[in-house]
């Protein structure tokens, strides 16, 4: 618990206020039940600052998530200029060092939130997929938008739910995540390689 402090800019208090929540979300989980009182007492403000600022509890949860998503995209590097399986494997180890990033973006996708961008960098990332057509890396005939999807999603639902898998497999979580990145590097340069076999 925070001591009461002097009454700051809006900007302090809502940064205060986000903070505050994040940490009680990290110690007590999404079902912990947070209080607005709760939240104010974490932060050291007045609860009333809480409705005047955010509206509701809600609200205030959703900016914390979103706060701290963008904290933490913010430090990403994407690899442009790498090939289509280098890059996705770049992406692949980036998620398993930050894996908050993974459980924000699905608290934010369960709420239904319109502001959650999952691709924000969508037209950079087609024109690195239509670049990867062009040298060969990727089938002429691919639907590029698709594997973007299929790509994150793998990665997206893999660190999302590994430590339960490897609870349920009887395996260390860093056992699970080396054999799981081979697969999916295996899984890309399927993707990568020439043009399917539907026909066949």
């Amino acid at each position: 618990m925070r001591d009461r402090r002097k009454r700051g800019t809006r900007d302090e208090t809502e940064a205060l206020l986000t903070d505050a929540a994040l940490r009680l979300l990290t110690r007590d989980g999404v079902l912990g039940g947070l209080s607005v009182r709760e939240i104010a007492k974490e932060a050291g403000v007045n609860h009333g600052q809480i409705y005047q600022y955010f509206g509701t509890r809600e609200a205030l949860l959703r900016a914390a998530v979103l706060r701290r998503l963008n904290q933490l995209l913010a430090r990403r590097r994407l690899y442009w200029d790498r090939p289509f399986v280098q890059r996705r494997m770049a992406l692949w180890r980036w998620g398993r060092e930050h894996r908050e990033v993974v459980r924000l973006e699905s608290l934010l996708a369960l709420e239904g939130d319109s502001k959650l961008r999952v691709f924000p960098y969508l037209e950079k990332a087609r024109e690195a997929m239509k670049r990867d057509q062009e040298a060969g890396n990727l089938p002429p005939d691919a639907d590029t938008d698709i594997y973007h999807v299929i790509t994150s999603a793998a990665y997206h639902g893999y660190f999302l739910f590994n430590e339960t898998y490897a609870r349920e497999l009887g395996t260390t979580v860093k056992d699970l995540d080396e054999r799981a990145e081979l697969a999916f590097e295996r899984m890309l340069k399927g993707l990568a390689a020439s043009s399917c076999c539907a026909d066949k």
